[in-house]
């Protein structure tokens, strides 16, 4: 059930109002100025592999302090619950916590990106864009902590990096059949974020309990 959840998470952190609509600018500069589609796939592929690389090492982390933490794992774990809970009220409105609704552009120039380079280019997305998807990546990283494994904690991450990265992908192949699609997510934000805020309470609850 973590790992549904995780992956669950993932696919919002995709669907959030500051990644969805950049998605245009992404999957151009996966293209590059030749616009060739394997390239695009490839790039994609390394884009994702960038910010999988990040976040495993991070659940790896939090799942070693979550070894060390065991002995008092029910307090962390309704400590990690109610801060979870919060997020969720946060993206239903109920509350409003700036910190986690500010985000953070990336400007770089890929018109000769390569699939290592895209790779780099991962890396870079998953630190500047943290206030965009920290709130489920935080989610991810805290359910990893009191997971007590260092291996559950890194696949935990590599679930929730499964869950952002395909869409990622999928958009790099499909990004003209789906316009019409991406259009309708950005009419419907607010239900999108008021669905993503349940996710996250039902985590905290879960995680408390």
């Amino acid at each position: 059930m973590d790992f549904l959840i995780i992956l669950i998470e993932g696919f919002a952190s995709f669907l959030s109002p500051c990644v969805l609509p950049m998605l245009p600018m992404y999957v151009s500069y996966f293209a590059g100025q030749d616009k060739d589609l394997k390239k695009t796939i490839l790039n994609s592929f390394g884009f994702v592999l960038g910010f999988t690389i990040i976040f495993v090492l991070l659940g790896i982390f939090a799942g070693t302090l979550g070894k060390l933490i065991t002995a008092n794992g029910r307090y962390i774990n309704i400590i990690f619950g109610i801060i979870i809970i919060l997020f969720g009220m946060n993206y239903i409105g109920i509350l409003n916590i700036k910190v986690l609704n500010q985000s953070k552009g990336i400007k770089k120039n890929t018109d000769k990106l390569s699939f290592f380079s895209a790779i780099l280019f991962g890396m870079v997305f998953s630190i500047c864009w943290t206030p965009c998807v920290g709130v489920f990546l935080s989610s991810a990283l805290m359910m990893s902590a009191t997971s007590e494994n260092i291996l559950k904690g890194g696949f935990m991450l590599f679930i929730y990096s499964i869950g952002l990265g395909i869409p990622f992908i999928l958009t790099s192949i499909f990004l003209e059949r789906l316009k019409n699609t991406f259009d309708c997510i950005k009419k419907h934000y607010n239900m999108i974020n008021k669905i993503a805020g349940i996710i996250l309470i039902f985590s905290g609850i879960k995680l408390m309990f």
